[in-house]
């Protein structure tokens, strides 16, 4: 049963990168089964099954940025972006944690650990300040939007960030064997956090779209975040001892977190319209004509038009005679005179 307040049941379960910082021994919290590490060359790298996720979520996440960035028209664009280039550091400061590339030992992993923690609160507080764009409280991608958001979620990573390295140094009243601060802000804040976000989202497809598909996305996203979260916390050492500790709970958590993002992506996408006259590439499309061509633009195309009574007035201006007369149906389906039959015509 999770104490609140306190990772010690939660640490002998999974290996979270603050682990070894917090509890109540001086080597922190420590799980009961974790997967397999690999050796390459002298160098031991750990959870090489979720490093894979890592490097998915690493290039699924560009995908997704490039596909937000050409979305020109967009509503929320830019603020989208945003949450999305944060992910993608998240993704990298994970994968330097977990696989171990910075030891435990050294004097730099706390404040990479709290940089981990600061990212995930500014991720989550970036994600609900999105929720609220498609509410036009004011406009998007305008440098009011876009600081607010920004300067907001500094403000949230560096508190975050603050309670981390106090709860690991045992500094401004904080101690890392009591982490409370540290528990309230991950589970408490981050959880409301989701929570807000997912309501607030729910409203604005009710009562603004005129469809109800993009509720599925949303609610699939809720769903795989939920699920990876249980399976990580509640089932990583079953799991682990099941499958003799190639994986654990933090491999399917992984991919559970990747799959709730890339829902998110596939909801915003589903709600914003993009205007078709600027599509990708930053160039008009040619679907309606805005202005009439000349007759003599239009010339070559209707000499071309086998029967068109269409014969420019400019360009027999010279001629006499004035222009030949129109080709008839008759004339049209035999152009040349019909030949008498019988012998050579004029014998």
């Amino acid at each position: 049963m999770v104490e609140f307040g306190s990772f010690d049941d939660i640490c002998l379960k999974v290996t979270y990168p603050w682990c070894p910082l917090v509890g109540n021994s001086k080597l922190g919290a420590e799980a009961e089964c974790y997967s397999r590490n690999i050796e390459l060359g002298s160098t031991i790298i750990f959870q090489a099954s979720t490093l894979v996720i890592d490097i998915v979520a690493f290039f699924m996440t560009i995908i997704m940025i490039w596909h937000i960035r050409t979305k020109y028209t967009a509503v929320g664009r830019k603020e989208m972006v945003t949450f999305f280039y944060l992910y993608l550091l998240l993704t990298v400061l994970d994968f330097v944690l977990i696989s171990g590339i910075i030891p435990t030992s050294s004097s730099v992993y706390p404040y990479f650990t709290a940089g981990y923690l600061g990212l995930t609160s500014g991720l989550v507080w970036c994600l609900l300040l999105n929720g609220f764009v498609g509410f036009q409280f004011y406009e998007d991608g305008t440098a009011l939007s876009l600081w607010s958001l920004r300067l907001s979620t500094l403000v949230v990573f560096g508190v975050m960030y603050f309670v981390s390295i106090a709860t690991f140094k045992n500094i401004a009243g904080l101690k890392g064997s009591q982490p409370m601060g540290l528990f309230i802000m991950y589970f408490i804040f981050n959880g409301v956090g989701l929570l807000v976000y997912l309501v607030s989202q729910i409203i604005l497809v009710v009562n603004t779209l005129n469809e109800y598909w993009p509720l599925g996305n949303i609610l699939f996203s809720a769903a795989f975040f939920i699920i990876g979260q249980v399976i990580t916390n509640l089932f990583s050492a079953k799991i682990c001892d099941a499958v003799k500790h190639y994986l654990d709970g933090m491999f399917f958590g992984c991919i559970c977190t990747l799959l709730a993002v890339m829902m998110i992506y596939k909801y915003w996408d589903s709600i914003t319209q993009e205007d078709l006259e600027f599509s990708v590439g930053g160039q008009a499309n040619v679907w309606e004509v805005k202005d009439n061509m000349a007759d003599e633009d239009f010339a070559p195309y209707a000499q071309s038009t086998m029967g068109t009574n269409y014969y420019p007035s400019q360009g027999y201006s010279n001629n006499p005679y004035g222009p030949p007369p129109a080709i008839n149906a008759q004339q049209q389906q035999y152009p040349y005179p019909a030949q008498p039959t019988g012998g050579h015509p004029g014998y």
